[in-house]
């Protein structure tokens, strides 16, 4: 994995922050089938854990608390030289909250306009007795722009002429 000072370093760039700042991510678990799951998600940044938040009965919930390990992708951009993302490979941590947990309103909060948020929170209070609240601790995490030449190492290495390797 990181050094905690490396994942720091890397968790603090402007443009991880910027991504981190945003509503929606790809989730990746293992299914209780033993097969990869790409889910997206709702998710706020606390600073330093990413929260998802769920019903009791979803099936993330329930491969999550079997197997914590997963990973995660906030990207942005529609071309190459726009294209921005962040990926993190963490545990998560299932807590089980009555109503709706404070994350997902705030996450929530940031992408609507005050009464589309009204009406938002109206409805969810409506629809979760509980949720349960996946709180991923970071253990890795990569920020590239491939517009800025941050780029994969290999993918450096055959832009600048290098074997890829």
């Amino acid at each position: 994995m990181m050094t905690a000072e490396e994942l720091a370093r890397e968790l603090a760039h402007p443009g991880a922050q910027q991504l981190l700042s945003g509503a929606m991510a790809r989730l990746a678990y293992n299914g209780p089938d033993g097969f990869p799951r790409v889910v997206p998600v709702g998710f706020h940044w606390n600073g330093k854990r990413i929260v998802v938040s769920t019903a009791p009965t979803s099936p993330k919930a329930r491969a999550l608390a079997v197997r914590p390990e997963v990973a995660l992708t906030i990207d942005t951009g529609s071309t190459p030289e726009e294209a921005k993302a962040l990926l993190v490979r963490g545990v998560a941590i299932l807590d089980t909250v009555e109503g709706v947990s404070d994350e997902y309103l705030e996450s929530a909060r940031n992408s609507l306009d005050d009464a589309a948020f009204t009406e938002f929170e109206r409805n969810v209070r409506a629809t979760y007795p509980q949720m349960v609240r996946i709180s991923i601790e970071p253990r890795w995490a990569r920020f590239f722009d491939f517009g800025a030449g941050r780029l994969p190492a290999f993918l450096a290495d055959l832009v600048g002429g290098g074997d890829g390797s």
